[in-house]
């Protein structure tokens, strides 16, 4: 038979046992929606991630107390580790593949109030004039933080755009006095906005010079007092990166005396330190979501064996008549192949429509977005086409291996 004529004749069985070709589709269905849906949602969460990331400063190394990630933190040993210093900050500057350092400190401050107006959980840091660079946080209005109100200490700040839409919806922020803590602080400038990072937003924060912090908010609590100061490096390009880590880690050995055998006792973070700790959360969850998804596609291959297996028991007659007429055993294994692999494709295609449209829908109403590259979609048509194959080889190949005349007498 010609591979057209095998199509003909599954499409018209199809026809003729409407049912049991629809149970048979929907197994299939379910599964490559299931995988679809959940691919194009991950890839949605990883590019949304990876943008936060990027949106780090590609080239940004942050120096702390302890490494950042996933695994136990021995606090006692972690806060009884010599502080970083602004003595600190100030030998990276010297380092040839380092372009800008920043110190930063950080307090967070349950409200901060303005005419009626109140924003929550602000978090307020210390910085230099580089920071603005080394942190990416680019100005939308004003000016950022300059060297001149480093020296002198001065009471001014730099507002996220989660302020201005809760403090001064209505009126430009630049040249008002918002109180924190003891002090007031003249408003210069306003943040382009950045959204969040990780669940956290990334807006609600005030800026204000290193040495006026120090001054306004002497003593750091809570995660500030356990990390300490921090120290933000842009290293001179993406390349560079690398040599950066290497002469931050031998510029800090040698300042706090350690030798070879000792290890470090700070911390050194990167971006790949930050992906580290996103894979470590979603790895687990990713694992689980895959394995329902191919328990789904399982179910739906075990749904086409079975039916299959029915219509070659049901067939008996028809295939001993085309085996009595010429039909080779290889002719009837592969018009019962293409059934099976005709059934799942048609599963396919309805499945990956579904779940990229549960995807969207799950996009549309919820801070999750989708995204599904192109060969998300070729791996449900492929997931689809496999399990028809592989599924339908027992059928095929228990119609294909019946005898004739035995089968022409069956009842």
């Amino acid at each position: 038979m010609k591979f057209l004529d095998l199509i003909r004749t599954a499409l018209a069985g199809f026809r003729s046992h409407k049912m049991r070709a629809f149970l048979t589709v929907l197994g299939i269905v379910i599964g490559v929606m299931t995988v679809i849906s959940i691919l194009s949602l991950v890839q949605g969460m990883n590019a949304s991630v990876e943008k936060q990331i990027q949106s780090l400063g590609s080239n940004t190394i942050m120096v702390a107390k302890a490494t950042f990630g996933m695994g136990h933190i021995d606090v006692d040993e972690v806060s009884k580790r010599k502080d970083l210093t602004v003595q600190d900050a100030e030998a990276m500057t010297q380092l040839p593949a380092v372009k800008m350092v920043s110190p930063v400190k950080s307090r967070q401050i349950g409200s901060v109030n303005y005419r009626g107006r109140k924003a929550t959980q602000v978090e307020v840091d210390g910085v230099n004039a580089d920071y603005e660079f080394v942190g990416n946080y680019p100005v939308e209005s004003g000016r950022f933080i300059t060297r001149d109100d480093y020296l002198r200490r001065a009471s001014v700040c730099v507002i996220g755009s989660y302020l201005v839409d809760n403090l001064f919806p209505n009126e430009d922020p630049i040249g008002k006095l918002l109180a924190l803590g003891n002090s007031r602080f003249l408003i210069v400038g306003v943040l382009q906005s950045k959204g969040s990072f990780l669940g956290q937003s990334m807006d609600n924060v005030i800026f204000i010079p290193f040495t006026t912090f120090e001054l306004s908010f002497p003593k750091a609590i809570g995660f500030g007092g356990l990390f300490g100061m921090q120290i933000q490096v842009m290293s001179r390009s993406t390349e560079q990166i690398d040599d950066a880590v290497d002469q931050i880690r031998e510029l800090l050995r040698r300042r706090r005396g350690l030798t070879y055998d000792k290890p470090d006792n700070f911390g050194i973070n990167t971006q790949d330190t930050i992906r580290d700790i996103y894979k470590n959360i979603t790895g687990v969850a990713f694992i689980v979501m895959i394995a329902v998804a191919a328990i789904s596609l399982l179910v739906g291959g075990i749904g086409i064996m079975n039916i299959m297996l029915v219509s070659v028991t049901e067939r008996t007659k028809e295939i001993g008549l085309r085996k009595a007429i010429g039909a080779s055993s290889q002719n009837i294994l592969l018009q019962f192949l293409t059934e099976a692999v005709i059934l799942s494709g048609i599963g396919g295609l309805i499945g990956v429509g579904l779940g990229l449209g549960i995807a969207g829908i799950i996009s549309a109403v919820s801070p999750l977005k989708a995204a599904a590259p192109i060969w998300t979609i070729f791996l449900g048509f492929g997931f689809s086409a496999a399990v028809g194959i592989f599924f339908g080889i027992y059928p095929a190949n228990r119609a294909a291996r019946l005898n004739p005349i035995q089968a022409l007498r069956y009842e």
